[in-house]
Parts: C-alpha cells; sequence; structure tokens
C-alpha cells in the first residue's frame, strides 16, 4: 500500500508557484521559526542562523518547481535547511572536530552529580559550546531525527563516525552543564 502525501498548503504552494509575494509570505510565517530553530541548532549561531533561513526560503522559491510534492513541503523545505545550515558550519570552520580529531576522550570524564536538573537555558548554552561538528550530529540525530547512516551520507563521514560524534556530544553536553551547574 502506498502512502500519500497529503499537503495542507497546497493552495498557497500553487500561489508561490505564480510567484504570489503574499502567499510566499504566508509560507514565510507558517515555517520560518521551526526552520530558523533548525538552522540554530547546527550552526550554533543566531546571525548564521537568521542567514542560513533567508538564503533557504530565496532558495525554496526559487526552486519550487522542483517540489514534487512526494513528501510534505515542511520536510522539503527543511532539507533545504539542514543543508544551508550544514554549508555555513563548513564555510565558518568554527571548532569543526570530527571524532578523528578530538584531542580529549570526553567518554572518560564523568560529571560530579547525575541527579541534577538541567533548565532548557543550561542545555542550550551548552549546545552552543559544543565544537561544531559535535553540534551538527547531535542535532540531526536527535532533534531532526535522521538516522546514523542518513548523517553518514550527508556529511560525508562514516556511520561509526557519526555514532562516535554523537556519543561524544553527549558526554561532552553532559559535562559542560555539570561544570556550569557545580562552578557556575
Amino acid at each position: 500500500m502506498e502512502a500519500n502525501t497529503v499537503n495542507i498548503h497546497a493552495d498557497l504552494i500553487g500561489r508561490c508557484r505564480k510567484e504570489d509575494r503574499a502567499a510566499q509570505f504566508e509560507i514565510y510565517k507558517l515555517y520560518s521559526k521551526a526552520m530558523f530553530n533548525t538552522a540554530r541548532r547546527i550552526t550554533g549561531d543566531e546571525n548564521d542562523a537568521e542567514d542560513v533561513l533567508q538564503d533557504a526560503f530565496v532558495s525554496a522559491f526559487q526552486n519550487l518547481k522542483s517540489y514534487r510534492e512526494d513528501a510534505s513541503f515542511g520536510a522539503w523545505l527543511k532539507r533545504i535547511v539542514i543543508n544551508k545550515a550544514l554549508n555555513q558550519v563548513q564555510r565558518n570552520k568554527k571548532d569543526l572536530m570530527l571524532a578523528e580529531d578530538v584531542k580529549e576522550d570526553v567518554s572518560e570524564l564523568e560529571p560530579e552529580s547525575t541527579e541534577s536538573a538541567y533548565t532548557i537555558d543550561q542545555i542550550k548554552k551548552a549546545m552552543n559550546d559544543l565544537p561544531s561538528g559535535f553540534r551538527t550530529v547531535l542535532s540531526l540525530y536527535l532533534f531532526e531525527g535522521y538516522d546514523h547512516k542518513e548523517i553518514s551520507e550527508i556529511l560525508g563521514i562514516t556511520e561509526s563516525t557519526s555514532k562516535s560524534q554523537y556519543k561524544r556530544a553527549k558526554d561532552k553536553l553532559k559535562l559542560i552543564v555539570t561544570q556550569e551547574v557545580n562552578y557556575g
């Protein structure tokens, strides 16, 4: 049995294909917050995320003819945002750290207390403090729902590197949050 994707914004998308600016603005209002959050998690920087968001929407509207409606518009747009965010991370080369380049084995560092309840703000701050390679894999896996095979294809790394990056990112995240809680 074949699953059909029903696009709830088909009328808006049709108008966007005709370059209707009002329809484009409506699509932007519907999707911009979620897409910004995706870009922000991957880039780790609000300014970069804003640039990615703008580039992604421009690209999406310019290439709307290639949207085949075999997936939801949101999924298609998110893929564009993720690709643009990954390109931004590559351009910036901010703390780009793949598992092979890790100097310190963070998996051996145990937090002093695992009883702590961390706030969302502490976790967001810790995410921003992660090296971009760690943050990218963690974001793609946890927040965007990609599996390690898909991440390896997106980033051009091995599946085992993706798994290792994910594990080390979780450990490093715990360490950063714990240090923040313990040492303020």
